[in-house]
């Protein structure tokens, strides 16, 4: 199907809402109801990070082995995630987001009862695959349900927003439980929200998919299915291993073999899981290279500081998850605003100046050393970094869904997920291994924050040069009923 390359912003005017719309009860309810599920994910990628130490003693792993229970889940998480957008796209959104709703439910039954390390790690898998599902689907549903404007703009906000916050309560909430519990009430938690959501959803989320059925575009789907999950494996070992190791090697190199024989199949598909003309449109292809960059870079500033806090500053678990407690905090404030700021200058001007700010506030904590009072200007930084984070989140995923058709918005947003999964993904493994590497992590952190710093203001350069000239008139927050 041709996709309709006119180029619009989020923030015009010609939405299906009147101006000034404001969401009516039921429109609420759906948005809670993704919005509840998107923030589980969120949940889910943070919360068993502190816990890690305590569970391996608990099932008997050894701490190389640990890192398989974020890979178990970010392997099928990442790697299915195109493939599960376009068959919800073909045969039911609603059905495979509640598929994935019980999937991962259950999986998180499994991994909090789980006995030995393999019914652990098994339920890990089975929660990225349910994720998998559940993340595209989501995304879909909230942007054909909410059409493109203000209504849009204010739900993807609310979604951006409890995205960011998810992950950040993860990092507290992990300390808290595990002390308070133990690590297996991290998993219990996710399976409460899947039992909350699971009986709302049904009854208020409308069933959408192509009005049309093609077929399924078996070879692309298992060459960029191999090809992330190839890379994203690539990348996770290398996070603990470095980048010698010979499955690294050969994982990244299938990885990235299987990604170009992808886009050969789908260059000669009849019906490609992914339409080669929506990538060379200029909102997709740089507003994707926009949040792989402030997802990935943002993902590798928390993982620098969560060092420096505790090994250079001695602040223990739940100190740490205190500061970054603070940054959720302010993500949520700019959350409410960001919605605003797009409806004043547009998606593509807010990418842009979102992704300059974080640079710059990144750039800010070189300055940090091993005195006390470093601990105030890390909180500080990198709240404000976060706050600019968050409207690069919304912006670009805004940038990138408008104006693609209904039937087409699964692979748009399986697109903007992917993005999100794989940047989470390979930051940490570029950059962070420079920090734990080092002979003197100060040092190191220091080198890690300021590549980190020029990547992200190198990016806003390159996604203001490539996306051009924003031709249509910014509309006022106030008219779009924003404010």
């Amino acid at each position: 199907m041709a996709i309709d390359t006119t180029e619009t912003t989020s923030a015009s005017p010609t939405a299906h809402f009147p101006l000034g719309t404001r969401l009516s009860t039921r429109d609420k309810l759906v948005l809670f109801v993704l919005c509840a599920a998107q923030f589980m994910v969120a949940l889910d990628f943070s919360v068993l990070n502190v816990a890690l130490p305590v569970l391996g003693k608990d099932l008997g792993m050894s701490r190389s082995a640990l890192q398989w229970a974020v890979t178990a889940f970010a392997l099928p998480s990442g790697g299915f995630l195109l493939l599960f957008g376009r068959i919800g796209d073909l045969y039911g959104r609603r059905r495979l987001f509640l598929t994935g709703l019980a999937l991962f439910g259950t999986a998180s039954l499994l991994a909090t009862f789980a006995w030995d390390p393999a019914s652990f790690l098994t339920g890990r898998a089975l929660q990225g695959l349910g994720a998998a599902a559940i993340v595209p689907t989501g995304m879909s549903l909230l942007t054909t349900t909410f059409p493109e404007g203000p209504a849009r703009d204010r739900a993807l906000g609310i979604s951006g927003t409890l995205l960011s916050l998810g992950f950040t309560v993860g990092m507290v909430a992990g300390g808290v439980l595990t002390d308070v519990l133990s690590w297996r009430s991290t998993m219990g938690l996710l399976s409460v929200f899947a039992l909350i959501v699971l009986p709302l959803a049904p009854g208020l989320l409308p069933e959408s998919r192509t009005p049309d059925r093609p077929r399924l575009d078996v070879p692309g789907a298992v060459t960029v299915t191999g090809g992330l999950l190839a890379l994203i494996y690539a990348l996770s070992t290398a996070a603990e291993r470095g980048f010698g190791g010979a499955d690294v090697i050969v994982t990244l190199a299938a990885g990235v073999f299987l990604l170009a024989a992808f886009v050969y199949v789908e260059s000669r598909a009849h019906a490609p899981l992914v339409s080669l003309p929506m990538l060379r449109r200029r909102t997709v292809a740089w507003g994707n290279l926009g949040g792989l960059v402030t997802f990935s870079m943002m993902s590798t500033v928390v993982f620098a500081l969560t060092l420096y806090l505790q090994e250079t500053l001695g602040l223990s678990a739940f100190e740490t998850g205190l500061v970054f407690g603070v940054q959720g905090v302010m993500s949520a404030v700019a959350g409410v605003y960001a919605p605003k700021v797009i409806g004043r200058f547009g998606a593509r001007r807010t990418l842009v100046g979102s992704l300059a700010g974080q640079g710059l506030f990144v750039a800010g904590l070189v300055l940090l050393n091993d005195h006390a009072w470093s601990v105030w200007l890390a909180t500080a930084a990198v709240s404000l970094a976060s706050m600019c984070h968050l409207g690069a989140i919304i912006s670009y995923g805004l940038t990138v869904t408008s104006g693609v058709p209904d039937e087409e918005q699964g692979l748009a947003t399986g697109l903007v997920t992917s993005t999100q999964q794989v940047g989470i993904t390979i930051g940490i493994p570029l950059l962070g291994v420079l920090a734990t590497t080092s002979s003197d992590l100060l040092a190191g952190v220091h080198t890690v924050l300021a590549l980190d710093a020029v990547i992200v203001l190198a990016a806003a350069v390159l996604v203001a040069t490539g996306l051009g000239r924003d031709r249509s008139r910014p509309v006022e927050a106030e008219a779009l009923g924003l404010r």
